[in-house]
C-alpha cells in the first residue's frame, strides 16, 4: 500500500466532534463516507467528507482520538493497516486501530422511506428550541402540522399541566403530529431541512456540508 500523508479538514474535524457526542465508536470505512448510530439504535448520522480514507480505521474512544490530535498545530495523519501516524513539526504519535468487531457500528445500510413533510429548521430557530427546553427542564418535541401552519413544540408529553414553548417552522397541506426526544437531536451547529415520513423516521440535512441525521420519531 502507498503510504499517503493527508490533512483532516476542519469540517471533518467538525464532524469527528458532533459524532463523539453520538458514539464514543467510529467505524471508517475506505472511502469518504463516515457513519455512526447512538447505542439507542435512534438515531443514524452520515457525512460525505472531503477527505479519502485509504484504509479500514476503527476508534474505540473517538474523544481520546481528538485529544490527540489536539496536541498538534496542523497536523498531517498517515494511515496505516493497523495505527495511523500522526504527525507535526518533529513530534509524532502512532495510534494504533481497535478491532472493528468490538465497535458498536451501523449494521446495514439505512432504507430511506418516502418523505411527505418538509420544512426548514434555521440554527437561531434550534438554538431557541434547545434554550427553552433547557430553562423548562423538559425533554419531548412535537412537530406538527396544523391549519396550515408547522410549529415545533418542547414540553413533557403526557402532561397536561407541563410547561411548554412552541415556534412555527414552516407551513403545510395536511394535519399531522410527530414526537421525538430532544436528546436524539444532537446536530452540528448549521440550518437543516427536515423531512419528514408516515414510518419512524426523520431526516436532518445540512445545508452546507453533506451530513444527514436519520431520527426515530413516533406518529401521533
Amino acid at each position: 500500500m502507498t503510504k499517503t500523508k493527508i490533512k483532516l479538514s476542519r469540517n471533518t474535524l467538525s464532524v469527528f466532534k458532533n459524532f463523539a457526542s453520538i458514539n464514543s465508536n467510529l467505524l471508517i470505512k475506505p472511502g469518504n463516507m463516515i457513519k455512526t448510530i447512538a447505542p439507542s439504535q435512534c438515531l443514524l448520522a452520515e457525512a460525505k467528507v472531503e477527505e479519502d480514507f485509504p484504509v479500514e480505521v476503527a476508534i474505540w474512544d473517538l474523544g481520546q482520538f481528538l485529544g490527540v490530535v489536539s496536541l498538534f498545530d496542523e497536523p498531517e495523519f498517515e494511515f496505516n493497516d493497523s495505527y495511523v501516524s500522526i504527525q507535526s513539526n518533529n513530534s509524532s504519535v502512532k495510534y494504533f486501530y481497535a478491532s472493528a468487531s468490538l465497535l458498536t457500528v451501523p449494521k446495514k445500510n439505512l432504507s430511506v422511506p418516502k418523505f411527505t413533510q418538509e420544512f426548514e429548521l434555521t440554527h437561531s430557530t434550534f438554538s431557541e428550541l434547545t434554550k427553552a427546553a433547557s430553562v423548562l427542564q423538559v425533554s419531548d418535541v412535537e412537530i406538527k402540522g396544523e391549519n396550515g401552519i408547522i410549529s415545533m413544540t418542547v414540553s413533557k408529553k403526557n402532561d397536561p399541566s407541563s410547561n411548554s414553548y412552541s415556534v412555527e417552522v414552516g407551513e403545510c397541506n395536511d394535519d399531522f403530529s410527530y414526537g421525538l426526544d430532544m436528546g436524539n437531536l444532537k446536530l452540528l451547529p448549521g440550518d437543516y431541512t427536515v423531512s419528514l415520513s408516515d414510518s419512524i423516521v426523520s431526516k436532518f440535512s445540512h445545508s452546507t456540508i453533506g451530513l444527514n441525521y436519520y431520527i426515530a420519531v413516533e406518529k401521533n
